[in-house]
């Protein structure tokens, strides 16, 4: 009995010393587990100087009050980033009437094309009609305005496989994690449904960076961040801009040019109630000239030459930072038809668009998602009813006549029974 007594009594005394509380530090997120032996001490904890601000993480460990493990380092504490600036709006294509502050990116219009030439085989149309889809359907923009590289498209039945598959592929070509595809619902789906998904990834870089210029003034704005050329600079950077047309200081249109494919035109004042009707009109006041000049294989090939700036003139342009989500409420659970005579509807749809623009170049990066649902036990318009049971008109005719041998307008028809 004696020695039943002290193995429990150690047992209880070893529980006592070993076994840990939990708590809770108020240092950002540390947690500490605490015994009478040791602690153990996992660290994310804000640490902060007069310098940076920075996240100690890791993991130490201690023995009766002397450290034996510590694995902890310090790591910049990543802006926290969050979609969507008040004010700002999105719009689907190049033909939609635009306000102030509104952007575009051409992921959505992308996997429009795929529902309607792929899918539908037809023009998409609602009951009624919306001037956006209509717009839609004239695919504006197509993936012949991009390299193969810059994007990422898929089409399949939406499954749990097929969202792993999409995310292993925008991981493996871009780096990327997607923004949308936990917005989607991807388990027990009908086998005739369909999800579009699409990514654009693009980052460009000025041949030489800009100056960062002091803050300013736009509009009434204050303290502004700009980045461009001073007015007595006079070396390569000027080498970087074109000048499309100038007619003030409040009429002008340039275009930067980068290390890669890409192309920065900046228009101030622009004409237009469209994107297509802006970029349209700068094309039209561009001033050009074309020379025939002969290239390596003895042919002649067109060279544009655009204006430049000149000794004392300079450029200012403010940076631009931006990351929009948007779902578009207005064409989702609408039904349409597939050539087939399918009915289906778009379940959800969204995009994202990020872009960010600074002295050194730019990126951006889009995506595009629309789960589209089969509604075949659902009727295309409203079930009609032909009840003769107000004023009617009445005509017999002999089929293949021209006119009726008998009419009849019945408003009271208790006359005629």
């Amino acid at each position: 009995m004696k020695k039943k007594l002290i193995i429990v009594s150690i047992i209880i005394i070893a529980l006592i010393l070993l076994i840990p509380i939990p708590m809770k530090l108020k240092d950002g997120g540390s947690i500490e587990f605490k015994a009478i032996l040791y602690k153990i001490t996992k660290y994310h904890r804000l640490s902060s100087t007069e310098e940076d601000v920075k996240y100690i993480d890791g993991i130490a460990i201690e023995i009766l009050g002397k450290e034996i493990y510590n694995n902890t380092t310090k790591s910049d504490i990543k802006e926290k980033e969050t979609f969507n600036t008040e004010g700002v709006t999105t719009t689907l294509t190049l033909e939609d009437e635009i306000q102030d502050d509104t952007i575009w990116c051409g992921t959505f219009q992308l996997i429009w094309n795929d529902l309607k030439n792929d899918l539908a085989k037809q023009d998409i149309v609602f009951n009624p009609q919306l001037k956006v889809v209509e717009n839609l359907n004239k695919e504006t923009f197509t993936t012949k305005e991009l390299s193969e590289a810059s994007y990422y498209k898929k089409i399949g039945t939406p499954s749990l496989k097929l969202k792993e598959e999409i995310e292993k592929a925008i991981k493996d070509k871009f780096n990327e994690k997607s923004d949308i595809l936990n917005d989607f619902e991807w388990e027990n789906r009908d086998p005739k449904d369909y999800f579009l998904y699409v990514m654009l990834k693009k980052e460009f870089q000025f041949e030489k960076a800009f100056e960062e210029l002091e803050n300013g003034k736009f509009r009434d704005y204050d303290n502004v961040k700009y980045f461009g050329i001073k007015s007595d600079e006079t070396g390569e950077l000027k080498q970087q801009v074109d000048v499309l047309y100038y007619k003030s200081k409040d009429d002008f249109a340039v275009k930067l040019r980068t290390k890669q494919e890409d192309e920065v035109i900046l228009c101030k004042n622009p004409e237009g109630k469209t994107f297509g009707e802006i970029y349209n009109n700068i094309l039209d006041k561009t001033e050009v000239k074309v020379y025939n000049m002969p290239n390596n294989q003895d042919n002649y090939e067109a060279i544009k030459v655009y204006g430049e700036l000149k000794e004392g003139e300079l450029l200012k342009v403010p940076n631009i930072k931006l990351k929009e989500k948007n779902e578009i409420t207005e064409i989702e659970d609408k039904k349409f038809l597939f050539s087939n005579g399918e009915v289906y509807s778009i379940e959800k749809a969204l995009q994202t668009i990020e872009f960010e623009l600074d002295r050194t170049g730019g990126k951006i990066k889009s995506e595009a998602g629309m789960m589209v649902k089969n509604e075949s036990v659902a009727i295309m318009d409203e079930i009609r009813e032909f009840s003769i049971d107000d004023t009617f008109a009445i005509f017999l005719i002999e089929k293949g006549k021209d006119k009726p041998y008998f009419a009849g307008k019945i408003n009271d028809i208790t006359k005629f029974q």
